[in-house]
């Protein structure tokens, strides 16, 4: 059966004044719990992407629930100028006992694209603040997502989203992402992770040092990249070159961050201490609109000594939002979500190795903890992609929810063509809802396989 959206006394989709991306409809929720998800029509779902990647705590947690209500019957908003709120004060202070090295420095926000650009501007006031005004440039990598607003839009890498706004906005240096796994040449991962580490320093050298302020990435990639990790040796590199030119190093967590890759960042995977790190999505877990951004005190008081940080948002420490947060992160921590994420993430992975197996067209299999994705490709071992009329990333999505199973999926190369298919349960998920979600998710592969001809149908 194909969930269909509300309908009319007339049979027709029932009207509504909403627009988003396009014209697509969808059921009405009715409720969730849990990895569950319940239209108007008694339908369930499992939630195999956590929406966006945002529900790490699953659904109507009720302890959540429970320390939201009882922070509206104190109060809902308080705008920082007016008044400091306890939720925001303790959930910074609960927030910087989980960060690496000296980023004990918290900047509330609404959400990730929030995150990323507070980020942005924050290093752009530390270089005024040192006496560096030249250092302006904030390299990133293509292809890449690090949010919608106009000066994130500038350091994202999807042509898409981006090209649209190109005479609006200050299109931002890139280097390649380190997508090690489509090169074809005789040298190791760890190679390739650094000759990707080090087109950083050619870029830079570029530019000319004196004008670049940071480099920003994500650590496990998110949506434009599907979960592509880098060689080890990527990621220290990238340190190296950093603290060598004095420019800033951005972590992107808004996706990876809170768990979801089985550390609390994933920087932690590596051992790396960037300068500003962007947190959203899982951080809240859905329960309330919510971002951070985590800074040093090395860069927050040269800014603040010169005058202050002149940035915000209307919403930045809502004491709701907070509660919520901090809830979150209590459940997060209590119940050892972070392992349940490392141990659950390495069943996640030997079950898509294993569909590779059957259907030859997964080119490729990549991730960390329940932050997962496989590529889908015309030949593995070419890693050609499928044709881009067959919208392959799109009608397995839709071949899922016609199953009750909801994942996510983006365009792999730049936006305008590959596949690649995200799955990335909450991180509270069983194994045996694990059996559950690839039972579904076997079933739409081979359903797709069936319409495009191709082998595992």
């Amino acid at each position: 059966m194909t969930a269909t959206a509300p309908k009319s006394a007339t049979g027709k989709p029932r009207p509504s004044h909403l627009f988003y991306q396009g014209r697509q409809r969808r059921p009405l929720i009715d409720r969730a719990e849990g990895i569950y998800m319940w239209d108007v029509h008694g339908r369930r779902y499992l939630d195999g992407s956590s929406g966006a990647m945002v529900t790490n705590l699953g659904h109507s947690n009720p302890r959540v629930l429970a320390a939201m209500r009882e922070q509206m019957d104190k109060a809902t908003f308080a705008y920082r100028l007016h008044f400091e709120n306890e939720p925001a004060e303790a959930l910074a202070a609960e927030v910087a006992r989980e960060m690496p090295g000296d980023l004990d420095r918290v900047f509330f926000v609404s959400g990730g694209s929030e995150a990323t650009e507070s980020c942005l501007k924050m290093a752009r006031n530390w270089a005024l603040a040192t006496g560096q005004p030249k250092r302006w440039k904030i390299i990133s990598r293509y292809p890449s997502y690090h949010g919608s607003t106009m000066g994130a839009l500038g350091v994202t890498g999807y042509d898409p989203l981006t090209e649209p706004y190109a005479p609006m906005m200050v299109e931002m240096p890139k280097i390649p992402a380190p997508t090690c796994y489509l090169d074809r040449d005789n040298h190791s991962m760890e190679e390739r992770g650094r000759r990707y580490a080090d087109m950083l320093t050619e870029r830079i050298e570029r530019e000319g040092p004196e004008s670049v302020l940071a480099f920003i990435m994500e650590p496990v990639g998110g949506a434009s990249t599907g979960a592509l990790v880098a060689p080890d040796s990527y990621y220290g590199r990238v340190r190296e070159i950093c603290d060598r030119y004095g420019i800033l190093l951005i972590y992107d967590e808004v996706m990876s961050g809170a768990g979801r890759t089985g550390r609390f960042l994933g920087a932690d995977h590596w051992g790396i201490v960037p300068d500003l790190v962007a947190l959203s999505k899982g951080f809240a877990s859905g329960y309330a609109p919510l971002g951070a951004m985590v800074a040093p005190p090395r860069l927050v008081e040269p800014v603040l000594d010169a005058g202050g940080f002149p940035h915000g948002h209307t919403y930045a420490g809502n004491p709701l939002a907070c509660a919520a947060g901090r809830a979150v992160l209590r459940e997060i921590l209590e119940n050892d979500l972070i392992a349940n994420a490392a141990a659950r993430g390495d069943s996640l992975l030997t079950r898509l190795e294993g569909l590779k197996a059957r259907f030859p067209f997964i080119g490729d299999v990549r991730g960390k903890g329940l932050l997962t994705a496989i590529e889908l490709v015309a030949d593995a071992e070419t890693m050609q992609v499928l044709p881009p009329e067959l919208n392959a990333y799109a009608r397995v999505v839709e071949l899922a929810y016609e199953r009750g199973l909801i994942v996510y999926s983006r365009r792999t190369r730049g936006g305008r063509e590959g596949d690649h298919i995200m799955v990335c349960p909450p991180l509270i998920v069983t194994e045996e809802q694990l059996d559950e979600l690839f039972e579904s998710f076997t079933d739409a592969l081979a359903a797709f396989a069936r319409e495009a001809g191709l082998p595992g149908g």
